[in-house]
């Protein structure tokens, strides 16, 4: 895909929101923020999306983490739309601002196009306090998203942020599950990181490159 990708500083736009305007990064600030975008306004699969984060948001205010949508049409029309999402999803808030960019010109520069369609994508940046993307997730207009699968991947983002990156999360992991220490970090690092001690997997190989510890 191109434009900004895993590891790029988002560009400190200017943006026009259902809350108020204000720069990109002045928001991003200090805190982890999960930025989605919307092909448009009062469509089915958007609502549900919408719907789910405002459910959600509690999840997500528990980690410390912002949420930030978008959507191509203008401010009016969210206001406008926000009933509805608030009605098909029982206990949801839409308490998160919402961008508004009727003219398309955004969504490019925040790689949020469709490579398919050549519009709007139903696009996720999870982004940390330095304004870099940690985490990208891109689906087709017929895929609505996993907010399950969000939470987790953001679970994962701050376990690993805590520790520094020398620790990753394996296949299917979920908080207060054991992880992986990263290759890079060596047995006599990982007995001083681990105190508590850490397996290494007894593989054909003979290869101790898969130690598992547990962390909180």
């Amino acid at each position: 895909m191109p434009g900004i990708t895993l590891g790029d500083t988002v560009p400190n736009l200017e943006v026009e929101t259902t809350h108020k305007n204000f720069k990109l990064h002045d928001y991003f600030a200090d805190s982890w923020t999960v930025l989605f975008s919307h092909p448009g306004d009062f469509t089915p699969v958007c609502t549900t999306e919408l719907g789910a984060m405002g459910k959600y948001a509690h999840e997500f205010e528990q980690r410390g983490v912002k949420l930030l949508g978008l959507s191509c049409d203008d401010i009016q029309s969210h206001k406008d739309w926000i009933p509805d999402i608030e009605a098909f999803t029982p206990g949801s808030k839409v308490t998160y601002p919402i961008i508004a960019d009727p003219n398309k010109e955004i969504i490019p520069q925040l790689n949020m196009v469709d490579p398919i369609e050549n519009g709007p994508s139903r696009a996720l940046h999870i982004v940390g306090p330095d304004c870099k993307i940690k985490l990208s997730f891109l689906y087709p207009s017929t895929t609505g998203r996993n907010m399950d699968e969000v939470l987790r991947a953001l679970d994962s983002l701050l376990m690993a942020a805590k520790h520094k990156n020398k620790i990753a999360t394996p296949v299917n992991w979920k908080p207060d599950e054991p992880v992986v220490i990263s290759p890079a970090v060596s047995d006599e690092e990982a007995k001083k990181l681990f105190p508590q001690g850490f397996k290494t997997a007894e593989l054909p190989s003979k290869k101790g490159y898969l130690r598992v510890a547990d962390v909180s």
